[in-house]
């Protein structure tokens, strides 16, 4: 029986450690795609969640409140007497103010795209503007006209609660319609997951050939622990650990934020409730000032619950050391075994083949 010669020995060997460079090498392009794309989705949903989506729903909510606020203010300041006093006006001026700018600004970053910009254009085209051609009449021009300031008041009241067709009615849809993209944007949806066990079955794939070189080096070749190799499972592991860890704090955040957003709707639907549920025609003046002031609570825990959320989704830097340690990750992870397995090749086995 013939033994194998030195040479075949070599050929083996260097078959071997060119099928360890040649996975190392797949399984590192596939390693890194894999956690580009999925580390890259959720990073974007948390900036899509920061300058759109928390925006966008405080934006109705804060709209609407205001509407209802500007109409219990200048209900308030007639059952009070004071809408003759000059400047009595301005407290529900200032709230139609804040509503205008409210609206302005949600043109820019609504999330229901074309059938959203088609509700804020009914609402400030049309019915705002009808809503401000009844209520400043009621609170300025009719104050000594108790039947034209209460027909008035009845108007704006009804364009703003008016089922299906008033303000805040619309509102609601494209309140309900943000929501849903919201829920949609901060949730790891089945793709995600996919791309994330990918990811990580690759990069273990990836340390394990890595190990099985380094067992080859030392076995077959009399080579001690190879610093390319040993480099390259750990910065393997790395990339397997740190990217992950990063991005389930960050889908910790957009859970926390999806909440949050939830709990603005909620204490805006509450006040949305009060207001449907009473007639403010036939309230007396301390309870219109007690409306008001719930209002006025309701719009304080929209604004401190918006900029907390906006504040929580801040981690920029965090994230972006953690991307540019990835790319920075995944070049090593494909350089290094070739650096690694390349120069044996190239110094011991050049000749075998």
């Amino acid at each position: 029986m013939r033994l194998p010669t030195r040479r075949q020995g070599l050929s083996r060997t260097r078959r071997l450690l060119e099928r360890h460079l040649l996975l190392a090498l797949v399984t590192a392009v596939v390693a890194l795609t894999a956690l580009y794309v999925s580390y890259r989705e959720v990073q974007d949903a948390a900036g899509d969640m920061r300058t759109r989506g928390a925006p966008a729903v405080q934006g109705v909510a804060a709209t609407q409140l205001a509407l209802l606020r500007a109409q219990a203010e200048a209900r308030s300041s007639h059952a009070l007497g004071i809408d003759e006093v000059v400047g009595a006006g301005a407290r529900y001026e200032s709230q139609l103010a804040a509503a205008d700018q409210g609206l302005s600004r949600l043109s820019d970053i609504q999330l229901d795209g074309e059938r959203g910009r088609g509700v804020l254009e009914t609402v400030n085209n049309g019915l705002l503007t009808s809503y401000n051609s009844s209520i400043t009449p009621a609170a300025v021009k009719y104050v000594h006209d108790d039947a034209m300031q209460a027909l008035k008041f009845s108007e704006a009241q009804t364009i703003l609660t008016r089922p299906d067709t008033g303000v805040v009615p619309r509102l609601d849809v494209l309140q309900e319609h943000q929501m849903r993209h919201v829920a949609l944007t901060s949730s790891l949806g089945p793709l995600q997951r996919a791309g994330w066990a990918v990811a990580e079955l690759a990069l273990l794939a990836l340390a394990l050939i890595c190990l099985s070189a380094l067992w080859l080096l030392r076995t077959r070749c009399g080579r001690s622990l190879d610093p390319f190799l040993l480099a390259a499972l750990l910065v393997a592991v790395a990339l397997a650990v740190v990217p992950l860890w990063v991005t389930a704090q960050t889908q910790q955040r957009l859970d926390e934020a999806r909440h949050g957003l939830t709990a603005i709707e909620q204490r805006a639907g509450e006040a949305k409730d009060r207001a449907r549920a009473t007639d403010p025609l036939t309230r007396d003046a301390k309870e219109l000032a007690r409306d008001v002031k719930a209002l006025a609570r309701d719009q304080r825990y929209v604004t401190d619950h918006s900029r907390t959320l906006r504040v929580r989704l801040a981690a920029r830097d965090r994230q972006s050391m953690t991307y540019y340690g990835a790319l920075g990750g995944s070049a090593l992870i494909v350089l290094l075994p070739v650096a690694g397995i390349g120069r044996r090749l190239a110094a011991d086995y050049w000749r075998a083949g």
